[in-house]
């Protein structure tokens, strides 16, 4: 059964803030780092020199969470980097980090909606986003706000969870609903809505084997290295929540109904 696409849950930008100020959010931590994406500091730097990023590059990373990655990107490359989350606690977070790492000075911080981005129009050289904009309610809306704060011939580059295959709508529910996701896009959907938005693409890769490597050591994580700690320090029960989902995940990566896309697109 293929899930009808314009089909959401009723999720909102709240439920995402919520999930990521408690202790969920401190998992993810957990089992990816401070980076929170699939492969870490390795795909962050792919990302970039995709993107051709330089000492002179402004750069917006749209849901930056702890800002991991432009801390990464501000020492690898020497440019100037915005991070735009929802999540005030992940704000605030980002910024202590920062400021304890002495990179304040090329990092700033923006409480916002990727929706309604608070910044002008033609303000960066390149807008950046890793494995979160499943999140957002409106794919669409979202990447029209990214062309709008790009410079001409600017560069738009990131990576995402992805549908891959065919489901029944209860995998597709329950997926989604253990993620938060209002829903996910497939690689196809973000390249015909980029070019309805007329940008061109430069890059669109499935890179879902690599994301169900890293489903499989995600689980191996959970339940070998970090389980005694979770149940520790949250509970049974969360530990449990945790096991059931994850198991879900691994389950529709290894049957190809779910990955991951890399998408280089830039402004005309």
């Amino acid at each position: 059964m293929t899930i009808k696409r314009g089909k959401k849950l009723d999720f909102t930008i709240a439920d995402v803030v919520d999930v990521y100020s408690g202790p969920v959010g401190i998992l993810w931590e957990m089992l990816m780092g401070e980076q929170i994406h699939v492969g870490g500091e390795k795909e962050t730097d792919a990302l970039a020199k995709k993107a051709h990023l330089e000492k002179n590059s402004t750069v917006l990373d749209v849901c930056s969470a702890l800002g991991g990655p432009a801390r990464y990107l501000v020492r690898r490359y020497g440019c100037t980097i915005t991070g735009l989350d929802a999540t005030q606690k992940m704000i605030d977070e980002a910024m202590k980090r920062t400021e304890q790492q002495e990179l304040s000075h090329l990092i700033t911080y923006k409480l916002g909606n990727a929706l309604d981005m608070p910044f002008k129009s033609e303000t960066f050289d390149v807008v950046l986003g890793q494995d979160a904009w499943c999140y957002v309610t409106n794919k669409n809306r979202l990447l029209q706000e990214a062309k709008r704060v790009l410079k001409p011939r600017g560069i738009i580059a990131f990576t995402d969870w992805l549908q891959i295959g065919t489901m029944i709508e209860s995998e597709w529910i329950d997926l989604n609903s253990f993620m938060v996701f209002p829903y996910m896009e497939t690689l196809d959907g973000y390249v015909n809505e980029l070019k309805g938005l007329d940008f061109k693409i430069l890059e669109a890769e499935d890179v879902s084997v690599d994301f169900t490597a890293h489903c499989h050591i995600y689980q191996d994580m959970l339940r070998k290295t970090l389980k005694d700690s979770i149940i520790a320090q949250y509970g049974k029960e969360l530990f449990e929540a945790a096991d059931s989902g994850l198991a879900k995940w691994v389950q529709a990566a290894d049957e190809s109904k779910v990955g991951r896309g890399r998408i280089i697109a830039q402004k005309q």
